[in-house]
């Protein structure tokens, strides 16, 4: 019964609810969502062999038969089938990034085996439970379970309809590095999206609201430069690698904003920022809102990538360094022969170096980037004193 409620809940938890990503992070919310996934698996395993009762003996003084174990083969094997499924589900999920399918296909396999698996859990858990059919308990499951498909609801019906309702179209895609690309989106009838710098939304270009062709993208824009929206995305997948052939005019909608990669209402005396490669984007969009509000506490960037074409923006950083007093520092783990900054990866030796200062452990830290460069920073953070508070951080991975 315990793995089943832990199942109902995954359900809340993936259904995209800004009011639960706002507060803890998409990035907290998705780890919770795969440590109960987890859970879930090991209650499921373990509840069979917790058994000790007799299948269905004549006992005559049990007319309840509150101490037997039912034998119909019909109420046991939509739990059987169940608890076959949900291992190699939870595998899946684990192994998304190394099974080869696109992330739609991945995505309709993920949502259908939900189903699926629920829809077995809730027909063994009535038809053969003594004390699951109790009523304050039926109770419980008709609840939970009303909760998880008004999620799915809410994710495929309710939020397509409300995108439909407010498109956008492609303004421009324009390179921003080595296979990378600057795509800028206005709104269609409407006045924009209302979201803090740093924030990401759900992006579909050029296919149906209802399309499950949606990927998630930071904002790089400021919400400060007009309702215009701008993303830098990287060739890395199916619909990112024909991201340069995507036409001016094409539809698209987005789902969001969502996340909590924000500086907005902190205090602290000053802000460090992270990034590896693309995930430059939601800084750049950090650093033009402090820009243009004329934030002058002390600010700095730190910019790893792999060769120098990779490095977007670099007029426009270069002028923050100039006009707004941004710290830029750039980190290359192939450099051309005349690079002058510094050589290697964004690492935990980098971070000592510049921010080993005693006055910088109040600072807030902001990170984006691959998982291994993210995680050597915050462990080297904390070793520095810096409260986990003041770090702030969003994945987009978890295994």
């Amino acid at each position: 019964m315990l793995a089943y409620a832990v199942i109902l809940v995954e359900f809340v938890l993936s259904g995209r609810f800004r009011s639960i990503s706002a507060r803890l992070g998409m990035d907290v919310t998705m780890r919770v969502h795969q440590l109960f996934a987890r859970t879930a698996l090991a209650l499921a395993l373990l509840h069979p062999f917790l058994y000790r009762g007799a299948f269905n003996p004549a006992l005559p003084w049990d007319a309840t038969r509150q101490f037997t174990l039912t034998d119909d083969f019909g109420a046991l094997a939509s739990g059987i089938a169940a608890w076959v499924l949900l291992p190699g589900f939870v595998l899946l999920a684990m192994g998304r990034d190394r099974i080869g399918f696109s992330y739609e296909t991945w995505r309709w396999m993920h949502g259908l085996g939900a189903v699926l698996i629920a829809g077995l859990l809730l027909h063994h858990t009535l038809a053969a439970g003594r004390y699951s059919t109790e009523a304050p308990l039926a109770v419980l499951w008709a609840v939970l379970l009303g909760i998880a498909v008004l999620s799915l609801v809410n994710v495929y019906v309710f939020k397509p309809l409300l995108q439909r309702r407010r498109a956008w179209t492609v303004a421009s895609v324009k390179p921003a590095g080595l296979k990378t690309w600057e795509l800028t989106l206005q709104p269609d009838g409407h006045d924009g999206l209302s979201y803090e710098a740093g924030q990401f939304v759900w992006l579909n270009v050029g296919h149906s609201a209802f399309s499950l062709r949606e990927n998630p993208f930071s904002i790089s824009s400021a919400p400060g430069t007009g309702p215009a929206l701008q993303f830098v995305i990287k060739e890395l997948g199916d619909f990112t690698r024909t991201l340069g052939q995507v036409a001016p005019g094409t539809r698209a909608y987005l789902d969001g904003p969502h996340g909590n990669l924000v500086v907005a209402g902190r205090g602290e005396p000053g802000i460090a920022l992270l990034a590896g490669g693309v995930g430059v984007a939601p800084l750049l969009g950090i650093l033009r809102q402090l820009r243009l509000e004329g934030d002058t506490r002390p600010t700095s960037l730190v910019y790893g990538n792999r060769v120098a074409e990779q490095i977007s923006y670099r007029d426009e950083l270069d002028a923050l360094a100039r006009d707004h007093g941004t710290e830029v520092v750039h980190v290359l783990s192939e450099p051309p022969r005349d690079w002058q900054g510094r050589i290697g990866m964004l690492d935990a030796a980098v971070v000592r170096e510049l921010f080993s200062a005693p006055e910088k452990r109040d600072w807030l830290y902001v990170l984006c980037g691959p998982p291994a460069m993210m995680a050597a920073v915050e462990d080297c953070l904390i070793d520095l004193g810096v409260p986990a508070r003041q770090i702030l951080s969003e994945r987009f991975t978890y295994d």
